[in-house]
């Protein structure tokens, strides 16, 4: 846990964000039909949710440390990483939204992608209710626990193979061509990758803030 107090790792943080807003709103993007310019929605939306599964894998960790150990503080750790996850899930579909509107024109159509997310968002949901509904800690925590390592693979699932599996217009799903593949240039790679890192880093930077708020409040409610 001595890496959350470090600072190095959150001032790469904010260099890669800041540079990915000069990079990736002012370098040269292919020209393509449709798309056009809202191709740079990819320099936010995909780190975005980057950043979600960056912490949404540390949830996971800290859940099985947690039925392992059984220390209050894995618990914390987990929980406050799966609300983290929720806010920049919630980012992801913002501009996954704001970039169908213009691709597809309408916010949501109802497309493979869309739904599926919209399922593995709600499924995250239902884990911050499951833990609301219980009141003995103890309990709420091992039980919360296994939920969110069940949950993760079936959000994978969910969103990452079934679109893949189904007819949808989302780029890399349906049979359609990923941007990675299909138009990605040099110039665009040195706007996607560092904000892909960036993204990641501020996740668990928020992550870590949130955490520190957590543990000050329960020493609180301790003394108390």
């Amino acid at each position: 846990m001595k890496f959350i107090y470090q600072t190095w790792w959150k001032v790469i943080a904010v260099l890669l964000v800041f540079s990915t807003f000069i990079t990736g709103l002012l370098f040269r993007v292919p020209r393509l039909p449709i798309i056009h310019e809202t191709i740079r929605n990819l320099y936010f939306h995909v780190p975005m949710w980057m950043g979600m599964l960056t912490v949404f894998v540390v949830s996971v960790y800290y859940s099985i440390k947690y039925l392992r150990s059984g220390k209050e503080e894995h618990d914390l750790a987990a929980v406050e990483c799966v609300n983290t996850g929720l806010m920049f899930y919630t980012l992801g579909l913002l501009t996954g939204m704001l970039w169908a509107q213009y691709a597809w024109g309408e916010f949501w159509s109802g497309d493979s992608k869309q739904n599926s997310a919209a399922i593995a968002f709600l499924l995250y949901c239902a884990y911050l209710v499951l833990r609301n509904s219980i009141d003995e800690e103890q309990k709420r925590a091992k039980i919360s626990a296994i939920y969110n390592i069940f949950a993760f693979p079936v959000m994978i699932v969910l969103i990452f193979v079934l679109p893949r599996m189904t007819d949808s217009l989302h780029p890399g799903s349906g049979g359609n061509p990923a941007f990675g593949r299909y138009d990605l240039d040099n110039g665009m790679k040195l706007a996607f990758y560092p904000a892909m890192l960036g993204w990641s880093f501020i996740a668990l930077w928020i992550a870590t803030v949130r955490y520190r708020i957590r543990l000050i409040e329960n020493k609180k409610n301790a003394i108390n």
